[in-house]
């Protein structure tokens, strides 16, 4: 890495170590037609999408000490369409549930959806207005597991109803090849069960008791209200700031790959709160 001083999102030596042996393999699979090794290194790409993602800054106010917008924006669509992403925050997952004494994949995950405001770039085909809790912008669907790490992503328009998310989550879901249950909330209605059953998945609706007042967490469905908190540490994803919807989903896994590097080295970083 070049000497500069380090930003509070660079990944440290440790958590580079679980991450560069995934990219130096992506990198032998895709050489250069020309020969050229790149100017930029790997690890510099990735402590400018980590110092974007917790700051939220635009891409032409990344520091000039990080790699240029351009550098960093060719390697985060690059990543993000071939599937980079989210094979490293899955190879992480992995690792984060092993020392967690879980199996690599796990049987049950919990579904949840939240509504997010889109900034005035994201193009208006891309986005409607929640009906109920009235927020115009995109809606977020996520599915994690028992400890809080996703198994997967969707982001559409808030004008989506659940129900469809749902199945876009369930499809992607299945394709882990282990989950037999999903807990969802009452806004997911019996078409998204009629597709889990369809899917080899039981989807089960909890249910809010009657007597309860405000916000009170249920048994394992509380754990992607959790997520959809540490999410929001990351200023990028407080709002919707993406003009595709890929590339939302694609912040989320960047997010959270963040997020498990720390897990596994038990190292931290200062949030914006305390700043």
């Amino acid at each position: 890495m070049s000497e500069r001083k380090a930003y509070p999102s660079d990944v440290s030596d440790a958590q580079w170590s679980l991450i560069e042996p995934i990219l130096l393999a992506w990198k032998a699979a895709h050489p250069s037609s020309s020969g050229h090794s790149g100017s930029y290194e790997y690890r510099e790409i990735m402590n400018a999408i980590f110092y974007q993602n917790r700051t939220g800054c635009q891409w032409a106010y990344l520091p000039h000490d990080l790699p240029p917008s351009s550098a960093t924006y060719y390697y985060f669509q690059i990543w993000r369409k071939d599937g980079t992403d989210q094979a490293i925050h899955d190879i992480l997952r992995a690792q984060v549930r092993a020392a967690a004494g879980r199996a690599e994949d796990p049987s049950l995950v919990s579904m949840d959806t939240q509504s997010n405001h889109a900034a005035v770039n994201v193009p208006a085909a891309t986005t409607g207005k929640d009906a109920n809790k009235k927020v115009p912008g995109r809606m977020r669907g996520l599915a994690v597991d028992v400890i809080g790490l996703i198994i997967a992503v969707v982001v559409v328009a808030a004008c989506v109803h659940d129900n469809a998310i749902g199945k876009q989550l369930l499809d992607k879901v299945a394709q882990a090849g282990t989950v037999q249950t999903a807990l969802v909330d009452q806004g997911f209605k019996s078409s998204v069960v009629d597709h889990g059953a369809d899917l080899g998945i039981k989807v089960e609706i909890v249910k809010r008791s009657p007597d309860d007042v405000g916000f009170v967490p249920q048994a394992k469905r509380w754990v992607s209200e959790q997520v959809n908190g540490i999410l929001m540490l990351h200023r990028r994803l407080v709002r919707d700031y993406e003009a595709l919807p890929a590339n939302a989903e694609s912040r989320v896994y960047w997010a959270i790959t963040a997020n498990m590097s720390r897990r596994l080295t038990k190292e931290s970083t200062p949030t914006w709160r305390g700043a």
